[in-house]
């Protein structure tokens, strides 16, 4: 009879067939006692949310922006991008409440780029625990500017590294339909938008706002690294974000109509931000302003459904491919989507301002 050694050296292997690696990660709480919020940080950090919160209760009736490139791989020409930013912000806070698009995390439909998190040095080595540290370093650099910040969350452990940075989350049009980021959704300390899906259907983020305004249990990590069981109390704060689909753009009246007829009778607040790139705009960055001024003059016949509007927008306009090789990279372009430059977004931006003031 053989030897209960000898059985187990002759098993084939049934676990990890496929697993190259395992790499530790520091965990959640290390990461963030080494990079702190400051005082003044937090206090932005926490009147950011408090602001978008009412702006989605109707209590304030500025238009949101959500503005920024549409993926960080810069963080030189992120920070120029923010301290831009936030002067502009400053000078139109009373009729726009600004935030900045700071994405880390690119979901592919197939392959390319994930985002400086997941692959920071642009060259497949998929360094991510230097990934997190870069993304919150400037994060924390852009809440001491006092500037709020907002984020597409893609993996489920993420926000444990950076969430407490954040003042508007994001569930992308990818995921939309997945339970795990609607029960991660529903245990985020911010609000959070809902893309609607690919094929632009709005009832999957429907069902997401739903589902992630109710408390969950679900498996996860602790701030120590440790896998738990995480019991959360349900978000309330979700928006419907529209972005168009394989059919075309979202954002006409009646197609806002409709988007506010659904959500009343699901029972959530008939609040939009309109996305005027992705298939709102056909892909074509030059677009943009095109939806920008549509959406805009619809909000000012009237549709207060219409609470925000989100751009994709860099230090110049257009997009390159990615390259490991960072001297050959234009500087402030995007990497991924196509964005308009800052002179363009200035413009629509003051024109919303004195829009908004007649």
């Amino acid at each position: 009879m053989e030897s209960n050694a000898n059985i187990s050296e002759s098993r084939p292997s049934t676990a990890d067939v496929r697993i190259r690696s395992l790499d530790p990660l520091v965990p959640p709480a290390r990461l963030v006692s080494t990079y702190p919020l400051t005082d003044a940080a937090a206090a932005a950090v926490v009147s950011g949310r408090e602001q978008v919160e009412k702006v989605l209760a109707g209590e304030d009736d500025r238009l949101l922006v959500v503005v920024g490139p549409c993926s960080i791989h810069d963080l030189d020409g992120a920070r120029e991008y923010a301290s831009k930013l936030v002067t502009l912000s400053r000078e139109l806070s009373d009729r726009l409440l600004v935030v900045m698009r700071v994405y880390f995390e690119k979901p592919r439909t197939t392959v390319g780029w994930k985002g400086l998190i997941n692959d920071p040095h642009l060259d497949d080595s998929f360094d991510v625990g230097t990934g997190l540290r870069l993304a919150r370093e400037l994060l924390i650099e852009i809440a001491d500017m006092g500037l709020s910040t907002a984020t597409e969350f893609l993996e489920p452990i993420t926000p444990q590294f950076i969430a407490d940075t954040i003042v508007l989350g994001a569930i992308g049009a990818r995921t939309t339909e997945s339970p795990t980021h609607r029960q991660m959704a529903s245990g985020l300390s911010m609000p959070v938008g809902f893309k609607n899906s690919t094929d632009g259907s709005l009832q999957a983020a429907i069902d997401a706002m739903q589902a992630a305004k109710t408390p969950h249990s679900f498996l996860g990590i602790d701030n120590g690294g440790g896998i738990c069981v995480v019991s959360t109390a349900g978000n309330p704060w979700g928006v419907l974000m529209l972005r168009g689909g394989r059919a075309g753009s979202n954002y006409s009246p009646d197609m806002l109509l409709d988007a506010r007829n659904r959500l009343e009778q699901a029972g959530l607040k008939p609040r939009v931000i309109v996305d005027c790139s992705h298939a709102n705009s056909g892909k074509d960055h030059r677009r943009q302003s095109i939806v920008w001024r549509d959406v805009l003059k619809q909000r000012i016949e009237g549709d207060h459904s219409i609470v925000g509007v989100m751009l994709e927008s860099n230090i110049n306009p257009g997009k390159q491919p990615p390259n490991h090789d960072r001297s050959t990279l234009a500087y402030g372009v995007s990497i991924t989507d196509a964005c308009i430059g800052w002179d363009e977004t200035e413009t629509l931006l003051r024109e919303a301002y004195s829009s908004l003031g007649k």
